[in-house]
């Protein structure tokens, strides 16, 4: 390949930390905290690079996918919840600006923000990717394709909320969080 081959190419890269949950005792306490292994995976794919990302749907088509998954498992449909696709977008946008590190760091915090009243527990899915031509496909892939992602996606939860964020090198960021917010 000439230098200006490489120059037209990059690489698509999916980055999945392992998914984060917590189990509640009480709707007050996080007595049992569960973060599973933090070491990423990786799948690298050479594709031509496209900045032109549409978050706004590129989040209901990670939701649509997620509740077609969960249907076909026979589990509830998820709620989508403004409140926690706010905490979702904001820790998407800090891991897009480089203000907060790729993964799970302050997540506890995110799912007290949300101000909901939940009983039964929150989990945590984010990932990073870019250059593929469907990042959402290429995230809910991942993630079902990781243990601990999909068992937060099979989880006993009732509500969901997304947030995605791309940054100026067309980095796209995931963060999906789960509520329980009553009991199933």
């Amino acid at each position: 390949m000439n230098r200006n081959t490489v120059k037209s190419l990059t690489f698509s890269v999916l980055l999945l930390v392992s998914g984060a949950s917590i189990i509640f005792t009480n709707a007050r306490t996080f007595a049992n905290t569960l973060v599973a292994d933090r070491q990423p995976s990786r799948t690298v794919v050479r594709v031509a690079q496209s900045n032109n990302v549409d978050t706004t749907t590129i989040e209901q088509s990670i939701i649509n996918k997620i509740n077609q998954y969960r249907a076909s498992r026979g589990l509830s449909v998820l709620s989508r919840n403004i409140s926690i696709d706010s905490q979702s977008k904001k820790h998407s946008q800090e891991m897009a600006k480089g203000k907060a590190p790729f993964g799970h760091d302050g997540f506890k915090e995110r799912v007290q923000a949300t101000g909901l009243a939940y009983s039964g527990g929150a989990a945590e899915n984010v990932a990073f990717n870019m250059g593929f031509g469907d990042p959402a496909t290429k995230a809910v892939e991942g993630w079902l394709k990781s243990p601990q992602h999909r068992q937060n996606i099979e989880g006993k939860y009732d509500e969901t909320g997304i947030g995605v964020a791309v940054n100026n090198k067309g980095e796209v960021f995931f963060t999906q969080i789960f509520i329980s917010s009553s009991q199933q």
